[in-house]
């Protein structure tokens, strides 16, 4: 049965991409482009939430998988609007293929020093330097740090973007900078997963009407407690209250960049819907930073503060989160070769009025890759992770709160 099932997945995978790839003729004003990475796993055999256990890790198996499988989607319409779209599509997971991003962009033509543009629709706020390629995937490792793989779970705007934007070689200055205000709805469970599981390290992007499973915390679906499922919707609307964010960037040339922002999903947390999924008040002040430290070394880093309330009081928690990563390109003979080392920390504090639902965890991870530019379209990696966690309510499934993982994988991936 699991095989058929597996073959099934596989078979609508391959089915849509190729179908998609075979519409044709796209015009000039069309772009279609794809990434399937396909991945070998040798990972310690803990469960791993999406099958309701406690590893923090996307693996739980060894053997090949589908880790990636995208497509990107960008239709001109005219000199300032753009219409983009992101598919992917997964074998684990509750939802196998669906929409990640889907939205309008306005970028006006100007002459001015100080110009305008704007999204509308279901994408990410840019305060990621470390998830920069296309479909929100990072260039530089294949397991994302704590912070980006939780905003991959978790976060997604359903709304608008405003910005204003200058550019510094227009003005003859080495300094540019963008400033950004968002608005949207739908994203009133945000907070669930790293409370009530804590902190992930992985790669897969929650589909639009997704569901993310976490392990059977039994305060959690108790009806004396919260009474709730063991699962949760990302991008629920649940209290009708539109949330906001706030960002800044400023660069220097092409050697430095800050983004700051801040989020408040503005949400009611004393409101749940009819499956009595929560509203969970989050919000938080993000900090990262980039440095082209010469031709070949890059430094980034990130740091995350930010608390999250349930009940409301029921449940809260403040958490940090944050990780330092240095890339580095070699010169001439080695340029298609590069290597990546971050170190991640996070500490997830709880401060509510039911300490016997335990909330507080904490861990740290060291990942490292290798990736290699074999041609224009193929390329290959590898990586090496390992995580240390204290998540204090594995106890009440029986388990020691502290857990440690590894995983080695080698992935071949095909662009187009």
């Amino acid at each position: 049965m699991y095989l058929t099932d597996t073959f099934h997945k596989i078979a609508l995978i391959i089915f849509v991409l190729v179908s998609v790839m075979c519409l044709s003729p796209f015009s000039q004003a069309q772009t279609l482009s794809g990434r399937v990475e396909l991945a070998f796993n040798q990972a310690d055999p803990f469960a791993n939430y999406q099958s309701q256990g406690t590893g923090v890790l996307r693996t739980e198996d060894s053997g090949p998988q589908l880790q990636q499988a995208l497509l990107t989607y960008k239709q001109t319409i005219n000199a300032s609007w753009t219409a983009n779209a992101v598919a992917n599509a997964y074998l684990d997971g509750e939802r196998h293929l669906g929409l990640t991003q889907a939205y309008l962009a306005y970028k006006p033509l100007s002459g001015s020093n100080i110009r305008f543009k704007s999204r509308l629709g279901f994408f990410y706020p840019a305060l990621s330097v470390e998830n920069t390629a296309k479909g929100w995937l990072s260039p530089y490792t294949y397991t994302q740090s704590a912070i980006n793989s939780w905003i991959g779970e978790e976060m997604r705007v359903l709304g608008g973007e405003a910005s204003l934007f200058s550019n510094g070689r227009k003005r003859r200055s080495p300094w540019s900078w963008e400033a950004h205000l968002g608005l949207y709805k739908g994203n009133d469970t945000f907070g669930t997963l790293l409370t009530w599981r804590s902190f992930a390290f992985h790669d897969r992007q929650s589909l639009h009407h997704d569901r993310v499973f976490f392990a059977p915390i039994p305060t959690v679906s108790d009806p004396a407690t919260f009474d709730s499922p063991t699962w949760l919707s990302p991008f629920t609307e649940i209290d009708g209250k539109i949330g906001m964010y706030v960002g800044a960037h400023l660069s220097y040339l092409r050697k430095a960049e800050l983004r700051y922002y801040f989020y408040d999903n503005r949400a009611d947390p004393s409101k749940l819907n009819s499956i009595r999924l929560y509203a969970w008040r989050t919000k938080f002040h993000s900090l990262a930073y980039q440095h082209q430290l010469n031709r070949s070394w890059r430094l980034m880093m990130q740091i995350m503060e930010g608390a999250t309330d349930m009940g409301p009081r029921q449940v809260y928690a403040d958490f940090t989160a944050s990780y330092i990563a240095l890339n580095f390109k070699p010169l001439r003979a080695l340029d298609k070769h590069q290597l990546t080392l971050r170190y991640d920390h996070f500490d997830v504090r709880e401060d509510d009025y039911k300490p016997y639902d335990k909330n507080n965890n904490h861990g740290h991870a060291w990942t490292f890759a290798w990736r290699y530019q074999l041609s224009k379209q193929l390329e290959l990696g590898a990586e090496w992770h390992t995580n240390g966690t204290v998540v204090k309510n594995r106890s009440s499934l029986g388990q020691v709160p502290e857990q440690s993982q590894s995983q080695q994988k080698l992935v071949l991936t095909y662009t187009f």
